[in-house]
C-alpha cells in the first residue's frame, strides 16, 4: 500500500451514527485533513468541489453514498440520483451507485437488511478496486518491459492517478510505483495539471512520500521535454473510455498524446474495466464536464490573474482518439492495438477466465 497517512476514503461508525470519511484533497499537500460526510448532500458537495476525485474512488464514493443514505434512513433512490449526476464524465461514479442500489433493492429496498446489503456491496467494491489496482500495476510493468526493454524509465504523467484515486495504489501511478520498487524508474515527470494543479499538489505529494525521483513541470513545458528526448513513455488514467477506445481524461491529456505520437513515444492509459463504457459509442458521445471559470481566472479564491469579467473556457476533460493510444491496461488484460473489437473482447473476459488463462499480458 502507498505510504499515505490517511486513506482517500473510509467508512466509520462513531456513536452518533455511520459516516463516510474523506481525505480532503483540496487541502493537500499543505495539510492532511479529513472531511466527515454525514449525509448525501454533503458527499455530493465534496465530489463537486474535488475534495474527493479520480474515477475509481468516485465509484467507491458513490457506492458508500448509497449505503450512507440507506443506513441513516434517507430517500435512497433520490440519493442515488443526485450522486450519479454529481460529475457526469466519470462513469465509475454511476457504476458504484448502481451496484449499491441494486444490492439494496435485491433484499426489498427498505429496512436494516437492505441497508446492510448496500454497505456490503460498497465494501466488496472497495476490495475489488484494490485488487484491480494490484493487477494493473503488474500488467503495466510487464508492458513497460515489452515496450522499453532494459528499465530505467523516464515516465511522464498527467493529473493524479495514485492511491488518492483508488482503494489500492492507483492506476497509472500504481504502474510507476511498481517500476520504482523494482529499481526501474529513472525519473517521473509530473505535469502540474492546470488549472487545479492535481499533478503538482497530489502526484508530487505521493511521489515524494514514496521516495521517487520526480520533477514537476508546467504543462506547456512538456513539448520541449519530448523534443529533448527526455520522455520514454506517457502513462495516464481515464475517467471514461468509449466503446471505440476514445479516452476521456483530465484536460491536457490529448496534447500529450499528439506529442507522444510525433516523437515516437508510447502513450499508455491505465484504468479499471469499470471505466470502459461500451454504451458510449465514441469520443464525440462523451459528455465533457465544464468547470467554473474562476478556476482559470483566479490563482486562488479572490486572487484574480485575469481582468474582472474575463470569460474562461474550462473543460475538466478532453478526449484522446484511439489511434493515438498505444495500449489500455485494465485488470482484465491489456488492449493493444486499441480498437472497438479488442476493447470489447478484453472487457468481456471474466475474472475467473483471467485466472485460468495464465496469460499475463492477455493482449487482444
Amino acid at each position: 500500500m502507498a505510504d499515505l497517512r490517511l486513506p482517500a476514503l473510509r467508512w466509520a461508525e462513531p456513536p452518533d451514527g455511520p459516516v463516510l470519511v474523506l481525505l480532503d484533497q483540496t487541502r493537500l499537500p499543505v495539510e492532511e485533513v479529513e472531511l466527515i460526510c454525514t449525509d448525501v448532500p454533503g458527499l455530493v458537495a465534496a465530489i463537486q468541489s474535488l475534495a474527493v476525485r479520480g474515477a475509481p474512488v468516485l465509484g467507491l464514493a458513490g457506492a458508500y453514498g448509497v449505503a450512507l443514505a440507506a443506513v441513516r434512513g434517507y430517500d435512497v433512490v433520490d440519493a442515488a440520483r443526485s450522486l450519479a449526476q454529481a460529475r457526469p464524465t466519470a462513469v465509475n461514479l454511476a457504476h458504484g451507485v448502481e451496484r449499491a442500489l441494486a444490492a439494496y433493492r435485491a433484499v426489498g429496498g427498505d429496512g436494516p437488511a437492505a441497508a446492510r446489503a448496500a454497505l456490503e456491496a460498497a465494501v466488496a467494491l472497495h476490495r475489488e478496486d484494490a485488487a484491480a489496482s494490484d493487477r494493473m500495476a503488474e500488467l503495466g510493468r510487464e508492458l513497460l518491459g515489452e515496450l522499453l526493454p532494459g528499465g530505467r524509465y523516464r515516465i511522464l504523467t498527467h493529473c493524479n492517478t495514485g492511491a488518492l484515486v483508488s482503494g489500492g495504489e492507483g492506476t497509472a501511478l500504481a504502474v510507476v510505483r511498481a517500476a520504482h520498487r523494482a529499481g526501474e524508474l529513472r525519473r517521473l515527470w509530473v505535469d502540474e495539471t492546470r488549472p487545479l494543479l492535481q499533478g503538482a499538489r497530489l502526484t508530487a505529494y505521493e511521489a515524494a512520500r514514496d521516495g521517487m525521483a520526480y520533477t514537476v513541470l508546467a504543462d506547456s513545458a512538456a513539448g520541449s521535454l519530448f523534443a529533448a528526448g527526455e520522455v520514454d513513455a506517457v502513462f495516464i488514467g481515464a475517467d471514461r473510455i468509449a466503446a471505440d477506445g476514445s479516452v476521456a481524461n483530465k484536460v491536457g491529456s490529448y496534447p500529450l498524446a499528439v506529442l507522444a505520437r510525433h516523437h515516437g513515444v508510447p502513450f499508455v492509459v491505465v484504468a479499471p474495466a469499470s471505466t470502459v463504457d461500451l454504451a458510449t459509442p465514441d469520443g464525440a458521445a462523451i459528455h465533457i464536464e465544464q468547470r467554473p471559470g474562476h478556476e482559470v481566472t483566479d490563482i486562488a479564491p479572490g486572487v484574480p490573474v485575469a481582468p474582472v469579467g474575463a470569460q474562461a473556457y474550462n473543460p475538466a476533460f478532453d478526449v484522446t482518439p484511439p489511434e493515438l493510444v498505444t495500449a489500455i491496461v485494465t485488470e482484465l488484460g491489456v488492449v493493444s492495438p486499441v480498437d472497438r473489437g479488442n476493447l470489447s473482447e478484453v472487457c468481456s473476459r471474466s475474472r475467473s477466465a483471467e485466472s485460468d488463462s495464465g496469460d499475463g499480458m492477455m493482449k487482444a
